[in-house]
């Protein structure tokens, strides 16, 4: 009996040793999620949820692999959908503003050095994905350095379609996960553009990629009614004069490639001589006297009817361009692994500068996805002159959607958060108070919309 026990524990043993080597043959590479795995950032408050960072290579031929950062749910992660946030820009980095500066779990100090929690982080409802798209964003990157010169809005849609289906290969556990899609200002044209892409993808491919719907705020949606809603805001909030208000709708065309040169001085004088030294992104708070930078807000002003930049705060962006470029952050992240030689930056000019193709209008891709079912809602914080509240209402106002629920004020902590109407296959709300970045400004409104739009329920009216 004792030579049989013998026996079978050999066996055993054998059989262990051997599966254990037909495993290391199996797998042949080590795990690539755990290799992403951040076991903790320079500076970071101690925390229960899990953080994986890394790259996803979404063109092989020009090497180009964009940079993601993964902070998974605080409670039941396995659970809760999946949501990607993306800035805009076009040229700007969702680690610097959607992660750092506003629904990330983290803050930066004003060192730039270390990092403190964010109260109102989305993370506590959901799985937040953020990306640094197109490359050369962040520590995304391109071996091919023409990329940087004709991006575009098709190739970032379609790599960042890539990018999630190879993530998705990298993380099962997110396959078929209810997913949504969030993000601000260019975006407004990034996240439909994808929403539709991951849609048309679904229709002959298994539904990895569970799409939910999306979310957008302060949204570039339309040039024509954009640029119409953008100067009316100005002038209806007292930044320029009568006489600039006529001057500018009677020389620019807002639906032409090119402005003229009337146009451009039309705006150009708005901008220099009445506009004063505002945050244009939230004109009712006081600017970052410490980096408040004359030559590179008129630069941008200038194009801001045609061009909205994404999410540009002068002082809270500083900290983050200091903490990102640390050795230590960029090892803990696994970011900067083929030794950029350049700094990390929070935007990038010359994406902006040479973007090759930006769609007229996003208002036909919101047509089809409300056709298709999708839960898709619109958001604006009401103190933002770039791409301000007006805008996005002259645009959506031309879908010419039925009204479900009437306009609106809606609460949180006893306040009016804003103002909301519903429509048959879109949600409209404003945030009182907030700029650009609406959770930067207003995290807890914003933290209170986000967990509205997950449920699928109206804003709270009491």
């Amino acid at each position: 009996m004792m030579a049989l026990q013998s026996s079978i524990k050999a066996y055993m043993f054998l059989m262990c040793l051997l599966n254990y080597a037909f495993s290391r043959i199996i797998v042949g590479v080590p795990n690539e999620q755990e290799q992403d795995r951040i076991s903790g950032l320079p500076g970071q408050p101690r925390v229960a949820f899990s953080q994986f960072s890394g790259y996803i290579t979404v063109n092989e031929q020009h090497g180009r692999a964009l940079f993601y950062w993964l902070t998974e749910a605080t409670t039941s992660p396995h659970n809760k959908p999946l949501v990607l946030w993306l800035n805009g820009g076009p040229g700007c980095s969702s680690i610097a503003y959607g992660a750092s500066e506003e629904i990330g779990p983290f803050r930066i100090n004003k060192t730039g050095s270390s990092l403190y929690l964010n109260k109102y982080a989305w993370n506590k409802e959901a799985n937040i994905l953020f990306l640094e798209s197109p490359a050369g964003v962040g520590f995304s990157y391109t071996n091919t350095t023409s990329d940087l010169k004709t991006s575009g809005d098709k190739r970032t849609a379609q790599d960042a379609l890539v990018f999630l289906i190879r993530w998705l290969s990298r993380f099962p556990q997110y396959q078929y996960r209810d997913f949504y899609i969030a993000g601000e200002s260019y975006a407004g044209h990034y996240v439909p553009q994808l929403a539709k892409k991951i849609y048309d993808y679904n229709k002959e491919n298994p539904h990895i990629i569970n799409l939910k719907g999306f979310i957008v705020g302060n949204a570039v949606t339309d040039n024509y009614y954009d640029g119409i809603g953008t100067v009316t805001y100005w002038w209806s909030h007292s930044l320029i004069s009568d006489q600039s208000y006529k001057s500018i709708l009677k020389h620019c065309n807002f639906t032409a490639e090119k402005t003229s040169k009337k146009c451009d001085h039309a705006v150009s004088y708005a901008v220099n001589h009445e506009f004063g030294k505002i945050d244009e992104y939230s004109i009712y708070t006081p600017t970052c006297t410490a980096s408040f930078n004359d030559t590179v807000r008129r630069k941008r002003l200038k194009s801001i009817i045609f061009h909205a930049v994404s999410g540009y705060d002068p002082c809270t962006e500083n900290y983050a361009e200091k903490y990102y470029n640390l050795p230590e952050v960029q090892k803990a992240m696994h970011a900067n692994v083929t030794n950029i030689r350049y700094n990390w930056t929070a935007c990038s000019d010359v994406l902006l500068k040479h973007w090759t193709d930006s769609e007229v209008s996003i208002l036909p891709i919101y047509e089809e996805l409300i056709a298709a079912g999708l839960r898709i809602w619109v958001f604006s914080g009401d103190t933002d002159s770039v791409v301000p509240v007006t805008a996005t209402r002259f645009s959506l106002n031309h879908l010419n959607l039925t009204i479900t629920t009437r306009w609106y004020p809606w609460y949180t902590g006893g306040q009016v958060g804003g103002w909301t109407e519903v429509y048959d296959g879109l949600t409209f709300a404003t945030v009182r108070g907030a700029g650009h970045e609406v959770p930067l400004f207003q995290p807890k409104r914003a933290y209170t919309l986000f967990r509205s739009f997950l449920a699928g329920k109206e804003l709270p009216k009491a």
